[in-house]
C-alpha cells in the first residue's frame, strides 16, 4: 500500500486493513464499550454526509468544543474527509477567546458537548458566521431548533444521502488534497489574543509517518490511555499515529479519573504531561511515607537504589553485581507494586509539554517505568525530536526524527524546517514574517543545545530569560525543574527579572508537607499557618538548597513565597497545556512578590 498523504487517505487505509479490529474503547452508564474500525467509519461517513446535506463544503472552518470523547475524534475525520478545516477549542478557555477565536476563523458550525450549550447559544449573537450548533448529547426537545440539534439527527441525514448517493462520501474525502488546510489551531499564548496556526493534511500526515518509523508501535499489541485534551496538538497527532499503528485506543473518564483507568485499561503506552507524572510520584512518594515501621525505611532505601541503578543504566555505566541485586531485591519489595499501580503492562510512557525532572525520570526507570521525553510545537505539527526505546537519555528530549531538519542559531535558539512546519499564523502577515529566517527556517523561540550524540536539550523559552538587575542572565525553567525534583514541591515559578536577586513562587505539595508536619508533631490550625511555620519554612529551606547547590551564584534562590493554592488553567495562571502564564502570575502575586523583594530578614516568607 502507498504511504498515506493526507488524514483521509492514513484513517481509510487503516480502516481498510483492520475492519474488525478494535479501535475505540470507552465506558457508557459505567461500562466499557468498543467501535471496531469498521463501526468507526461507518459513524465518521454519516456525520460527514450529513454535514455535506447541510452545505458544508472544503474550506468551511468547524469548531469542536467539547471533552475528549469519541465523538469529537468522529466529527474531526468528518470535517477532514469534506475537505472542511476544524478548529479545536479548549474546554478551559477564556469565553473571550472562544469568541475571539470563532470570529477570526469565521466558524460556520459547531459540536458541544451540552456543557457548553449556554456559552454556544450566547455566543451566537455575537458571532455572525456561526449558523449551527451540534450538541453531542441529546438535546430537550425545546432547546431544538432550524439551527441547534443533535449531532447523531446530522448522521441520520447522512445515512438517507449514502443510501441515495453511495459514492458521494468516498468521492469527497479522496479529492481533498495534500497541502488543504485540515485545522486551525488557536495557540492559548501567554499573552494576547491567540494565534492560529494552520496545519495541512500534509504537516498532520507526514509528522505521523515520521514518528512511526521512529516509534514503531505497530510491532506490539499495544493498547493506549488518553487522557490529554485532543484540543492540544500533542495528543490529536498522537491520536492519528495510534490509527495509523492498529493501537487501540482507550479514554480515561476524566483526568481525575486517570489513576482508576490506568488500572482497568491496563495500558501499554500512555502520554502525558509532567504534571501527572509529578502527581503519580507524589501520590506513591506520600503512600511510602506512611507506612509504618519498617515499610517506610525498606521504601525509602529501594527509592534510593533504583535512582542509583537508573542514573548508571541510562548513562551507559557499569552497574556491579551487589548493585544489580540490590535492585532486584527492591524491585520485588516496593517496585513491583508500584508498576501494578500504573496497570502492570507499560512498556513506555511518552511525555511532552514542558521539562520533566530527571530526579523523577530516573524514579520511574529505576521503578521499571520507561519515560520517553519528546519535543514539538503546535507550529511543527508537533514531533521534532523524541526519544526511543532504544535511544533513550534521561534530562534530553531526544534525537531529531527522520524528515525533520534542526538546528541551533549563534544565539542559542532552536531553528526548524521540513514538511510538518506550519502554513503560517492565520490572518498574521507580519508575525509569519518575524517568525521565519530569510533562508525559511521557523524560529521556535526555544533556547536549546546538542550534546556529542545528537540528544537535545531545551534550556529555556528565549523570551522567558530573566535579567537580574546586575545583569545577569537567568534561564528559569531548568531551576524550576530542579526545585520540583523535591517531592514537597508541587509548582513553581521562578521570578527576579529587572531585580537584585532570583526568587520563587512555590505551591508545596500540601498533603506530604502534612504528613512531615504529623511526624514532627508540628501543630497547626489552617494551611496558611501550617506553611508559616517555622519548621516547615526550613524543611522547603534544605529542599531548595539541595535541588539547586550545582547552580551557579547568581542562579541561587534567595529567597520563596510558599503559597497555598494551586495554579490552574481555570484561574488563568497557566495555559490550557500548563504552561506558567509568567506575566499573569506576576501581576496576580504583585503584592506578594513585592513584600518578599522588600523582605531584609527572613530569608522565605509565606502567604
Amino acid at each position: 500500500m502507498n504511504q498515506p498523504t493526507t488524514l483521509n487517505e492514513l484513517f481509510n487505509g487503516a480502516v481498510e486493513c483492520h475492519r474488525d479490529r478494535e479501535l475505540l474503547r470507552f465506558k457508557k452508564a459505567a461500562e466499557w464499550q468498543s467501535l471496531t474500525f469498521g463501526e468507526m467509519a461507518q459513524r465518521v461517513r454519516e456525520l460527514a454526509l450529513g454535514l455535506y446535506d447541510l452545505g458544508i463544503r472544503q474550506g468551511d472552518k468547524i469548531a469542536i468544543w467539547s471533552e475528549n470523547r469519541p465523538e469529537w475524534n468522529v466529527a474531526d475525520l468528518a470535517i477532514l474527509a469534506l475537505g472542511a478545516v476544524d478548529v479545536p477549542i479548549y474546554t478551559t478557555q477564556s469565553r473571550h477567546n472562544v469568541e475571539y477565536i470563532l470570529n477570526d476563523a469565521k466558524t460556520r458550525a459547531i459540536f458541544i458537548s451540552t456543557d457548553f450549550l449556554y456559552e454556544a447559544l450566547a455566543l451566537r449573537e455575537r458571532v455572525p458566521s456561526l449558523e449551527f450548533i451540534f450538541s453531542f448529547d441529546s438535546l430537550a426537545e425545546e432547546k431544538k431548533s432550524a439551527s441547534v440539534f443533535n449531532a447523531e439527527e446530522l448522521t441520520d441525514k447522512g445515512r438517507v444521502v449514502f443510501q441515495s448517493q453511495p459514492n458521494l462520501y468516498e468521492s469527497l474525502w479522496k479529492s481533498v488534497k495534500p497541502e488543504a488546510l485540515a485545522t486551525l489551531i488557536y495557540t492559548s499564548g501567554t499573552t494576547g489574543d491567540p494565534k492560529g496556526v494552520m496545519l495541512s493534511h500534509e504537516n498532520l500526515t507526514v509528522n505521523v509517518l515520521n514518528v512511526y518509523e521512529w516509534l514503531a508501535l505497530d510491532k506490539y499489541e499495544d493498547v493506549a490511555l488518553t487522557f490529554l485534551p485532543f484540543s492540544h496538538i500533542f495528543e490529536r497527532a498522537v491520536w492519528y499515529l495510534y490509527v495509523h499503528c492498529a493501537t487501540v485506543i482507550a479514554y480515561a473518564e476524566s483526568i481525575d479519573t486517570v489513576a482508576a483507568n490506568l488500572a482497568e485499561v491496563q495500558p501499554t503506552v500512555m502520554t502525558s504531561v509532567p504534571r501527572m507524572f509529578e502527581k503519580f510520584y507524589a501520590r506513591i512518594v506520600e503512600k511510602g511515607l506512611a507506612a509504618g515501621f519498617p515499610k517506610r525505611q525498606i521504601f525509602l532505601w529501594s527509592l534510593g537504589i533504583g535512582k542509583r541503578w537508573a542514573e548508571r543504566k541510562d548513562r551507559g555505566l557499569n552497574i556491579s553485581a551487589w548493585l544489580a541485586l540490590q535492585h532486584k531485591i527492591a524491585d520485588a519489595l516496593v517496585f513491583t507494586k508500584w508498576r501494578a499501580a500504573m496497570g502492570g503492562r507499560v512498556r513506555a510512557f511518552i511525555s511532552g509539554g514542558a521539562p520533566l525532572a530527571s530526579e523523577i525520570a530516573y524514579a520511574f526507570y529505576g521503578a521499571g517505568i520507561l519515560i520517553l521525553q519528546g519535543y514539538g510545537l503546535t507550529e511543527t505539527s508537533p514531533s521534532m525530536t523524541c526519544n526511543t526505546e532504544a535511544h533513550n537519555r534521561i534530562g534530553t528530549v531526544g534525537r531529531v526524527i527522520d524528515g525533520v531538519s534542526v538546528k541551533i542559531a549563534e544565539d542559542g535558539e532552536i531553528l526548524v524546517k521540513g514538511k510538518t512546519v506550519m502554513q503560517g499564523y492565520y490572518h498574521r502577515p507580519e508575525i509569519n514574517q518575524e517568525s521565519f529566517t530569510e533562508d525559511g527556517w521557523f524560529r521556535t523561540g526555544d533556547i536549546g543545545q546538542f550534546d556529542d550524540d545528537g540528544f537535545l536539550s531545551i534550556t529555556d523559552r528565549k523570551k522567558d530569560l530573566l535579567k537580574t538587575s546586575g545583569g545577569k542572565y537567568v534561564a528559569p525553567q531548568p531551576l524550576e525543574s530542579l526545585i520540583k525534583s523535591s517531592r514537597f514541591v508541587s509548582q513553581v515559578v521562578v521570578i527576579g527579572n529587572n531585580r537584585k536577586f532570583v526568587a520563587a513562587l512555590i505551591v508545596p505539595n500540601l498533603e506530604l508537607v502534612k504528613s512531615y508536619a504529623e511526624m514532627k508533631g508540628i501543630r497547626y490550625g489552617s494551611d496558611d499557618e501550617l506553611l508559616s511555620n517555622a519548621k516547615i519554612i526550613d524543611l522547603l529551606q534544605r529542599q531548595i538548597d539541595k535541588f539547586t547547590q550545582e547552580t551557579a551564584k547568581y542562579e541561587r534562590i534567595k529567597k520563596i513565597a510558599l503559597l497555598s493554592k494551586e495554579m490552574t488553567a481555570e484561574s488563568g495562571e497557566l495555559t490550557p497545556t500548563l504552561k506558567p502564564r509568567r506575566k499573569i502570575i506576576e501581576t496576580k502575586y504583585a503584592e506578594v512578590i513585592d513584600k518578599l523583594y522588600a523582605e531584609t530578614g527572613e530569608r522565605m516568607v509565606a502567604v
